[in-house]
């Protein structure tokens, strides 16, 4: 059962601006090393980042969806960004890792949830889609767990 969905749409000269700006650290505060190592290429850095950034933030939107009727488990300027890591698998398909704090307020509060995630960026805008489904953790085989380096989003307790 879907039980929360975000979408995000960033506009990519704007967000090219924030990321050129002289002394920021808007890049290493929001992306993590292995994410930024991904998106390097000059020519794409700023769509690319753009869609990883919509991710994080369809992400949030989802999560706050998927709790209507009960207060907040973060305030969104609490979360760290860089806990919300947009990965590809063999083949380049997007997913997301959780890690930290964020990992386990997500598995206390939704349980073992599974996401899908889905990213595109053109050069004026780049957009995500997350969609949060709940699992069955007594039908599911991988139910309630989590690899040590976060690269599951399913979340919850064995």
């Amino acid at each position: 059962m879907i039980t929360g969905v975000g979408i995000d749409l960033v506009s990519i000269p704007d967000f090219a601006q924030q990321l050129d700006q002289p002394g920021t650290a808007f890049a290493t505060h929001t992306f993590t090393e292995r994410e930024r190592v991904a998106c390097a290429e000059p020519a794409t850095r700023a769509q690319r980042l753009g869609a990883r950034f919509a991710a994080k933030e369809a992400f949030i939107k989802a999560w706050s969806g998927a709790r209507i009727g009960h207060r907040p488990d973060l305030s969104p300027a609490s979360v760290d960004l860089r806990e919300i890591e947009v990965r590809h698998d063999d083949y380049g398909r997007p997913f997301l890792a959780l890690h930290g704090v964020l990992r386990t307020r997500v598995a206390q509060s939704l349980g073992v949830v599974d996401a899908q995630l889905s990213m595109s960026h053109e050069p004026a805008m780049a957009t995500a889609m997350v969609a949060l489904t709940q699992v069955d953790d007594r039908t599911h085989p991988t139910s309630g767990h989590i690899s040590q380096d976060g690269a599951q989003l399913r979340v919850g307790t064995p």
